[in-house]
C-alpha cells in the first residue's frame, strides 16, 4: 500500500461562444465531442457507452435513493440520445455531462500517469476548438477551470480505488480534515469571494465556496466534502471507488501530482488503520471557505480537543504521519513514485511556509496571484475591477496561443514533470498497466466492431452475429498489456479476439 493505486481524473470544461452568451451549452458541448471524434475517424458513438453496470444512486452509507426522489443531475446512467459520447483510443471517455464537454481520463496507477493523461485531455479539447474555428464561424472557446465567476460551478473529479473492507466512517473521519486544508497546495486560485463572486478579492480555490455539507450523495446540489456515491465500476464485493468532487482543475504539474499523490497516501494510511490521533476539524465547511479566502495562509483551524493550527501545520502533520508509516513499513525500499510525491510534498510545504509567493513554479493559485498582482501594479486595478475576472478566465483558456497559463508555460515559468512528448503519446495510447489498455487497444485495432464500452466492459458488434458480444472487465488491473498484449497482436479480427478470450481463464481479462 503506497502511492500506487488505480486512479483517474474527470474534468468538465467551461464553454462559450465569443459574442454570443446565450448560445446553448449542451448543443455546443455536443459539437465539441463530435468534432473531435469525427476528426479521429471514430464512429460518433451516440450509443457508445455501456450503462448496464452503473448505479449512481447507491450510497456508501448502505442505502439507495429512489429514482423518483433523485435530482435529474444524479441520473448519470440514463443516456440522452441528443448528446455525444465516445470512448477514445487512449481508454478515456469524451462526452457531454449536463452542459459541459467532459474528458474522463483512463484508469492509471500512479500520480505521474494521472498528470500525463489529464494534460492529454487539454490537448484533446484544444484540438476540438481548432476544428470548430473555421473561417467565418464564431468558434467555441473551452476553459479548464471550475467556475464562470457568475455563480455556476463545474467539476474536476478524482477517483481512487480502495478496498471495500475499509469502513466508510473511517474514510469520512480522517479524510475531511485533509480535504479542508489540501487546497493550500492544490487550489487553482480565483478572483472573487462567494458563490457569485460578489465580494472583491482573491482566494486559493475555485470550488470551496460552492460546498455546503460534510457528507452526501449530490454532486451539483448541496455539494459535500465527502461524496458517498457507491459505484465502483469494478467488482463490488472487493472494491470501493472514492469519488472526490472537491478538487480544482490544475494546470501546474507539481500541484496536480500532489493532489493525486498525497490523497492516495492518506487513503493508504486510512486503509492501514495508521491514523491514531483525532484530527477532526470543527465546522469543516466554514473552515474550508475561510482557508480559501486567506492567501496569507494564517487562518487558524480549530481541531477536536481545542487545538488550533494553520492549514500548513495540519498538512505537515499528515506528512509526518505518512513519512513515519512509510519508514516503518518499507524503510529504504519505498518505490520511486511514492518517493517523488513525498519529495514534492515536503518541498512545497517548506516553500509555502517560508513565503507563499515563492511557490509560483509549483502551485496554481500562487502563479495566478503573482500574475494578477503584476496587472494590478501596472494598471492600478483594485480587486473589484472586471478586467481581473477576464484575466482569471483567460488563464485557463485551452488554446496554446491564448491561454495565459500556456503562454507562461511556454516561457519556462513552471516546473514540468511530464514532457510534451509523453503527453502527446497519452492522447492516443492507453496506459499499459490497467484494463484501459484492453479498452483502448480494441478501439485502435477494431474500431468498426466496437459498438460500445464503459469502464468495466467492451461490447462488440460482429458481422454475422445475431447479438452483441459483451466482454466484462471488472478487474481494473487485468486486461493489461502483460495479460492480453500478445493476444491482441495475434488477433487479425475481432472475432479472432473473442474466440481467444473464451479460451482464457476469466481473470486474465477481468471477467
Amino acid at each position: 500500500m503506497t502511492v500506487r493505486r488505480v486512479m483517474g481524473i474527470e474534468t468538465e470544461y467551461g464553454i462559450s461562444v465569443p459574442g454570443n452568451p446565450t448560445a446553448n451549452p449542451m448543443v455546443l458541448s455536443g459539437r465539441v465531442v463530435t468534432a473531435y471524434a469525427t476528426d479521429q475517424g471514430m464512429r460518433a458513438a451516440r450509443a457508445g457507452w455501456d450503462y448496464e453496470d452503473e448505479a449512481p444512486l447507491r450510497d456508501a452509507r448502505g442505502f439507495e435513493i429512489s429514482r423518483v426522489h433523485a435530482d435529474p443531475s444524479q441520473l448519470t446512467d440514463e443516456e440522452d440520445p441528443t448528446l455525444a459520447n465516445v470512448v477514445l483510443t487512449n481508454g478515456a471517455r469524451l462526452y457531454v455531462d449536463h452542459a459541459h464537454p467532459e474528458y474522463s481520463s483512463p484508469e492509471v496507477t500512479t500520480p505521474r500517469a494521472a498528470v500525463a493523461y489529464d494534460r492529454a485531455g487539454e490537448v484533446v479539447m484544444a484540438r476540438a476548438v481548432r476544428l470548430l474555428s473555421a473561417p467565418g464561424t464564431p468558434g467555441v472557446n473551452l476553459y479548464k477551470n471550475n467556475t464562470d465567476g457568475k455563480g455556476a460551478s463545474y467539476g474536476t473529479h478524482e477517483n481512487y480505488l480502495m478496498s471495500r473492507t475499509t469502513p466508510f466512517a473511517d474514510i469520512v473521519k480522517h479524510l475531511i480534515p485533509f480535504f479542508v486544508v489540501r487546497q493550500v497546495m492544490c487550489g487553482s486560485g480565483r478572483v472573487g469571494i462567494g458563490v457569485e463572486s460578489g465580494k472583491p478579492g482573491f482566494q486559493l480555490a475555485q470550488r470551496s465556496d460552492f460546498f455546503e455539507v460534510e457528507v452526501g450523495l449530490e454532486t451539483t446540489l448541496k455539494r459535500p466534502i465527502i461524496n458517498t456515491r457507491d459505484e465502483p465500476h469494478a467488482t463490488t464485493e472487493k472494491y470501493r471507488r472514492l469519488h472526490v468532487i472537491l478538487g480544482d482543475a490544475n494546470h501546474c504539474d507539481v500541484a496536480n501530482l500532489l493532489k493525486m499523490g498525497t490523497t492516495s497516501l492518506v487513503l493508504a494510511l486510512i486503509e492501514a488503520g495508521a491514523i491514531t490521533e483525532d484530527l477532526t476539524v470543527d465546522k469543516p465547511v466554514a473552515t474550508l471557505q475561510a482557508i480559501s479566502h486567506d492567501p496569507t495562509l494564517q487562518t487558524k483551524v480549530s481541531l477536536a480537543g481545542g487545538r488550533q493550527m494553520t492549514a500548513l501545520q495540519l498538512l505537515w502533520r499528515y506528512h509526518e504521519l505518512v513519512a513515519d508509516w512509510l519508514d516503518t513499513t518499507y524503510g529504504s525500499d519505498v518505490d520511486e513514485d511514492t518517493a517523488e510525491v513525498m519529495r514534492h510534498w515536503e518541498q512545497v510545504l517548506t516553500t509555502l511556509e517560508r513565503d507563499p509567493m515563492d511557490a509560483a513554479r509549483q502551485v496554481d493559485w500562487v502563479a495566478k496571484l503573482a500574475t494578477l498582482e503584476g496587472y494590478r501594479a501596472r494598471d492600478g486595478l483594485d480587486w473589484g475591477n472586471p478586467k481581473l475576472r477576464q484575466i482569471d478566465i483567460q488563464w485557463s483558456d485551452v488554446r496554446p496561443d491564448k491561454g495565459l497559463f500556456h503562454r507562461l508555460a511556454a516561457a519556462g515559468r513552471f516546473d514540468e514533470l511530464v514532457s510534451a512528448e509523453d503527453v502527446q503519446h497519452a492522447v492516443t495510447a492507453p496506459p499499459s498497466d490497467t484494463r484501459a489498455y484492453f479498452r483502448g487497444m480494441c478501439l485502435t485495432k477494431f474500431p468498426r466492431e466496437v459498438a460500445a464500452a464503459s469502464w468495466d466492459s467492451v461490447i462488440f458488434d460482429i458481422p454475422g452475429q445475431s447479438s452483441l458480444q459483451r466482454v466484462p472487465t471488472l478487474e481494473p488491473e487485468r486486461g493489461t498489456r502483460a495479460h492480453v498484449g500478445q493476444l491482441l497482436e495475434e488477433s487479425a479480427t475481432a472475432q479472432d479476439l473473442l474466440r481467444s478470450l473464451e479460451a482464457l481463464p476469466p481473470t486474465d481479462t477481468g471477467r
